[in-house]
């Protein structure tokens, strides 16, 4: 092992415990507002369910499975973690590092952090596609879909901590959420298709889907349309995610190869 793979793997390890225990730290201490209020800050535009947030229990998991697996001497294929391994350590000190910004209320500051950390894993997974690597058994299981999941959920909180900050600043009108919430649905969902057959990770259309469908969840009773369109986007992008699937593509994360 050289000095840059190790540097690599201990940034990882900070970076997922550091986005692990700063949540943790919070709800012991009570300091500052917990995400739950800032959200509620400026919720009337668009909103995701509460409970599509347990995600982030299955999101940590993953994150500290992979933080070990991708120490272990010849498991965590090379070329895959030159390919993600420094964007999972920036997305993931990113994960703590809003939590601090949120619970501060520091509004803009949440906005540039979750950018950074959603544009810099799925780079990272796309980089990894890209290189056509052949990935196998548990760097599949324990690298590639992880870190899917995680890219995933971020491309929809993105839009709503965007639409959150907009209407707390009094950018956009709470009292006419509509089109804001509408063009939010849309135009998350465009980019996430885009991103979904870029990295062709199952577990990036999943975490998109759900985070969609807490969205129609949420907004089924105050605004039918925008529920509507939530619940239509998820079951697009599982449509999406199922034919990415069985796709007979080479070097497929899915695992599938041409026959």
């Amino acid at each position: 092992m050289n000095d840059r793979t190790a540097g690599r793997q201990i940034a990882i390890i900070a970076a997922v415990a550091f986005a692990i225990m700063v949540p943790a730290l919070q709800a012991l201490t009570g300091w500052g507002q917990t995400a739950a209020e800032f959200s509620r800050d400026g919720d009337q535009t668009l909103r995701a369910a509460g409970y599509a947030f347990s995600i982030w229990g299955v999101i940590y998991a993953g994150l500290a499975l992979y933080a070990v697996f991708q120490t272990l001497p010849g498991r965590a294929e090379p070329h895959l973690m030159a390919s993600v391994g420094w964007p999972s350590a920036l997305a993931s000190l990113g994960c703590g590092l809003w939590i601090i910004a949120s619970a501060a209320d520091l509004d803009w500051a949440t906005v540039a952090i979750i950018l950074v950390s959603a544009g810099a894993i799925i780079w990272g997974l796309i980089t990894a596609r890209a290189r056509d690597l052949g990935l196998v058994g548990l760097s599949r299981y324990l690298v590639v879909w992880p870190l899917g999941l995680l890219a995933g959920w971020l491309t929809v909180a993105s839009a709503v901590n965007i639409l959150t900050v907009l209407t707390a600043q009094g950018i956009i009108n709470p009292a006419q959420p509509l089109v804001p919430a509408l063009a939010g649905v849309v135009v998350t969902t465009l980019i996430a298709a885009i991103v979904a057959e870029r990295v062709k990770v199952p577990t990036y259309g999943l975490a998109v889907a759900w985070g969609l469908a807490a969205v129609g969840v949420a907004e089924w009773g105050p605004k039918p349309l925008v529920g509507g369109a939530g619940f239509v986007a998820a079951g697009c992008m599982l449509l999406l995610t199922a034919w990415l699937a069985f796709r007979r593509k080479p070097f497929s994360p899915y695992g599938l190869t041409d026959r």
